[in-house]
């Protein structure tokens, strides 16, 4: 249990963080008055050594490590009555629930995913799976186990969602927060949107911090750090993208973003890479970053600069989400207004088709399309596709756009021809670029919404793939090239065709060169510097598989993913198997270690802990059925934890 008992008032007290420029909501900061009322959430104190025996696992309700509800009601009122305790959204939908009601749940199976609701819903994730599936929402045409009328059967329960939440509008709650799970041994996770494919923002018996109305922005016309001036913008920890490209369009400005409306414009797309249409261009959204506010594990606040805390520095800008501090805002590199100019280009296998390409023809094409994506880059472009396999009639469609940056509409087909003019030679039916090409401002007309998401459930298994694969000029490196797209049985293909895998590449070239002063020198995975092409296979499950059946998929999908043959090539973890193998070499490359060193510094107590980030190898979910990687479990150390 925390001892009660206070420290000196200089122990207590933060040392003052160069202000700099801060956001109204960053000056409002926890106070010693504030502590001596409830000491539960005094700060930490930093260097720290850990005890040499020390609790097994993470407080959890029911236990008599968990916090009594004295405690819970004075944090609450220490927060101003910020702490939620959410149940799941779904819980409308079962009979036997104190919240069922039969609107609300129709209209969260019918209409919900028409609308902001789950970016705004505390506790829900855009990935079901991690959370443990005890309280799913039903489908459109029921669950299966009724009569379709959107009822469940059973009970719903918490599982993998937190037990509280932090309402965060200023620094002092994440302070409190933050602070009061230290304490007290609580596992702590924070959240933004939910945009979240391996279940970081989730965990069973936990407190959440929930930076989503951290909603601050501000334009700097002249900003000067290092060896950058220029213009710059200012970020809070819950701006989405899409408010991001209207603050954008409001001020003429263009800053590389999340292409997804609805991702946070920093936090966890930030902090592992971030990539966006103008990454060829720019960079990545890590290589835009020229400040960074949070609070770190012992509670203070600290504004992070080039020029001082020069290893949390490093290890901020790629190093990965959730296990160095929790963001609070973010300035950025800003850039003069363009425009992008976009086509799209589809195939289709049909064997039913008399103008469908064959088999063989139609994996050569796709083949010609990816092999002539360097000449996009080189003029700092971006490509973004998917071939999806349709299982009931044996299709499988083929989609990618060529999207390029501030190009006449002359140059754009002049550049793209050649691949138009090689296809047309190799399908049954000649195709042609568009009669109209118009570029269209990059920030848009400045009235995105952001609505429209809904939770599914999809595991991803993915891979960067390096650029000296498109140096096709020995025979052997053709064959590669040649096994990977188009032999069937072989690499992308049977994924595709054997597998049923979706297959989604985005190509870019993110190289130094590009990244620029400061983003050059960060602790982004160095796999990302030779890059030309971003592949993930996407498993979309059904809800209700058993830890065994799970198991099995997982197994099966890495098998394809290895037929890809790319042995050393890197990972991005915001779009990863969280289950990948050998994941501190396939997300970090040889950064690792060296950032392991930055955690034991700065979060000697482990207070923050997310799959697959860094020092996560010492704590695991124990979960009762052994589901791989759901968070519906209690967090407790490993054996490399217990040393």
């Amino acid at each position: 249990m925390y001892p009660l008992t206070l420290l000196t008032l200089t122990l207590l007290l933060p040392p003052v963080s160069p202000s700099r420029t801060l956001f109204p909501f960053e000056t409002i900061q926890l106070t010693p008055s504030d502590i001596t009322t409830f000491p539960a959430v005094k700060f930490g104190t930093l260097p720290y050594k850990p005890p040499s025996t020390q609790p097994p696992c993470r407080a959890y309700p029911s236990t008599p490590s968990w916090p009594p509800p004295s405690q819970w009601s004075l944090l609450n009122s220490t927060l101003h009555g910020a702490l939620l305790q959410p149940v799941p959204a779904a819980a409308a939908c079962y009979p036997g629930n104190i919240n069922y009601n039969a609107t609300t749940c129709d209209w969260l199976i019918h209409e919900s995913g028409k609308t902001h609701f789950w970016l705004d819903e505390p506790v829900s994730t855009l990935t079901l799976w991690p959370q443990g599936e005890t309280c799913s929402l039903p489908s459109e045409e029921g669950d299966g186990s009724g009569d379709g009328s959107g009822e469940v059967g059973g009970e719903c329960e918490q599982g993998g969602f937190p037990v509280y939440v932090v309402n965060a509008s200023t620094v002092r709650d994440v302070q409190v927060g933050v602070n009061f799970a230290r304490n007290w041994g609580l596992r702590l996770v924070i959240k933004n949107t939910g945009h979240d494919f391996g279940g970081r923002s989730l965990g069973a018996g936990s407190l959440s911090i929930w930076v989503h109305h951290l909603k601050d922005f501000e334009f700097l016309p002249e900003y000067s750090v290092g060896e950058y001036t220029g213009m710059a913008v200012r970020l809070g920890a819950g701006v989405e993208s899409w408010e991001h490209f209207n603050h954008m369009a409001e001020h003429n400005i263009s800053v590389v973003a999340p292409g997804g409306a609805t991702v946070g414009a920093v936090g966890g797309w930030i902090a592992v890479a971030g990539h966006g249409a103008l990454t060829s261009k720019y960079g990545l959204g890590v290589d835009q970053v020229l400040a960074v506010n949070v609070v770190t594990a012992d509670g203070r606040f600290v504004s992070v600069q080039p020029d001082d805390q020069r290893d949390l520095w490093w290890a901020l800008r790629g190093g990965g989400p959730s296990t160095f501090s929790v963001i609070t805002s973010v300035t950025l590199k800003a850039h003069p207004p363009l425009t992008t100019t976009t086509t799209s280009l589809q195939l289709t296998l049909n064997p039913l088709s008399p103008t469908s390409p064959n088999r063989t023809t139609f994996w050569r094409a796709i083949s010609s399309i990816y092999h002539f994506t360097p000449h996009i880059l080189a003029a700092g472009g971006y490509t973004f596709s998917y071939i999806r396999p349709n299982l009931t009639d044996s299709t499988i469609s083929f989609t990618i756009s060529h999207t390029l940056p501030n190009i006449p509409v002359s140059d754009y087909r002049a550049l793209l021809q050649p691949l138009y003019t090689e296809l047309s030679a190799l399908l049954p039916v000649p195709i042609s670029l568009p009669g109209t090409i118009t570029p269209t401002p990059y920030a848009g007309n400045g009235r995105r919404t952001g609505a429209g998401d809904t939770p599914i459930n999809t595991r991803y298994h993915s891979r960067l793939f390096p650029s000296s694969l498109w140096n096709t000029n020995t025979t052997a490196s053709r064959e590669k090239w040649t096994t990977l797209w188009e032999t069937e049985g072989k690499g992308i293909r049977a994924g595709v065709e054997e597998g049923g895998y979706v297959f989604h590449g985005i190509g870019y070239a993110p190289t130094r060169e590009v990244a620029g002063w400061p983003g050059r020198d960060s602790a982004v995975n160095p796999a990302w510097r030779g890059a030309w092409l971003h592949g993930s296979l996407m498993d979309v499950q059904r809800e209700g598989l058993s830890a065994g059946e799970v198991r099995a998929r997982e197994e099966r999908a890495r098998g394809f993913l290895g037929g890809w043959n790319l042995t050393h090539a890197g990972s991005y973890m915001n779009e990863g198997d969280p289950g990948e193998p050998d994941w501190q070499s396939r997300f970090y490359g040889p950064l690792y270690d060296d950032l392991l060193k930055v955690k034991r510094k700065w979060d000697p107590w482990g207070v923050f802990w997310a799959s697959t980030t860094v020092g996560s190898e010492d704590w695991e979910v124990v979960t009762a059925d052994g589901y791989p990687m759901g968070q519906n479990g209690r967090l407790c150390r490993t054996d490399a934890g217990s040393r």
